[in-house]
């Protein structure tokens, strides 16, 4: 039996329900931030080419970021939140990544070096930051994570010392 009431235990799944509930709002807000201002910033980008147009990775953006939103609000699976945070934090090392160095010209890709800050850009950031944080609150609350823990910590217990 065990040794914790279970409105204690009760109270806490509802905490954390809504702890995941929120976190599943603000990733969402912020992947679909993120596809709108990639959607509506892809035709400004179309000249700068490679192969590939930083305007068509910008719509490649847009549509993962899209799914991501959508696979985090309506699936509710862990592989989907997964998803959702590699879009978010590949958007986001990504843009990073752009903004302070100069890779240059990488194959198909174009040179997409922009070392200046304006609104849509700084917005961006914020989106992608908040997505990220949301799907991380999301994975490391996911019930597969709890049980893990809970294993290794009851592993610890009882090894002999």
């Amino acid at each position: 039996m065990s040794s914790t009431p279970s409105g204690v235990r009760s109270r806490s799944g509802r905490k954390l329900r809504l702890l995941r509930g929120a976190a599943r709002l603000l990733a969402a807000a912020g992947l679909a931030w993120d596809a709108y201002l990639h959607a509506y910033l892809a035709d400004q980008y179309d000249v700068v080419t490679a192969t590939i147009s930083q305007g068509d990775l910008f719509r490649i953006e847009a549509a993962l970021a899209s799914l991501a939103a959508l696979l985090v609000l309506v699936w509710q699976r862990l592989p989907g939140d997964l998803f959702a945070w590699s879009v978010a934090a590949g958007g986001l090392a990504l843009l990073l990544v752009y903004r302070y160095v100069d890779v240059g010209k990488l194959g198909p890709i174009p040179n997409m070096y922009e070392p200046i800050w304006y609104g849509d850009k700084k917005l961006a950031v914020v989106a992608e930051a908040i997505a990220v944080v949301a799907t991380v609150v999301l994975l490391i609350t996911h019930p597969w994570a709890r049980r893990h823990r809970g294993r290794r910590r009851a592993g610890r217990r009882t090894r002999p010392t």
